[in-house]
């Protein structure tokens, strides 16, 4: 048998970002890890991005994952809004990056149409797709669940075979 895909999803924030880590072996997935980083909302903004950053490298050498998917910006009516968030996302990409992984990009819209069959789906209806596709995630966090439906759109949006083909080609 094959060694299982194992994949990271980050769902960005400030505030929290959300991480979650599956595994995939042909169309069947499994729940390896969740949980999100919280940088201290008092500290200066390089800090919290700092913080962020290095969060994300420890789950990265924690859990070894062969890719990464994030979850992009959508514009919100509030343009400072998301200028910061797209630092909490510059700040996790770069970090991906860093540590060597390809990051895919899915709109919010096509990560709940994936997971819950609804392109304007509520956060408790993914939590609830969540706990019924990964039966070991437990109790989540809504940023938590959200990235596992990141990993999840990658999975099933991106072919196995095309992970073995990056694999093997030439460091």
């Amino acid at each position: 048998m094959n060694k299982p895909r194992i994949i990271v999803g980050i769902d960005p924030g400030l505030r929290h970002t959300g991480w979650g880590i599956i595994g995939q072996s042909g169309n069947r997935l499994s729940f390896i890890a969740a949980g999100r980083i919280s940088p201290d909302t008092d500290l200066p903004m390089a800090t919290r991005l700092l913080t962020l950053a290095e969060g994300i490298t420890d789950i990265i050498r924690a859990h070894q994952p062969d890719e990464a998917a994030i979850e992009e910006t959508f514009v919100h009516k509030n343009a400072k809004s998301a200028l910061l968030l797209g630092q909490a996302r510059g700040s996790a990409i770069l970090s991906l990056a860093q540590n060597g992984l390809t990051v895919a990009e899915y709109a919010a819209n096509r990560i709940k149409q994936s997971v819950t069959g609804h392109g304007h789906a509520e956060k408790t209806q993914i939590q609830a797709m969540i706990a019924i596709l990964l039966p070991n995630s437990g109790k989540l966090a809504a940023d938590a669940a959200d990235a596992l439906a990141v990993a999840i759109t990658h999975a099933h949006h991106t072919p196995q075979s095309l992970t073995a083909a990056l694999a093997k080609r030439p460091a």
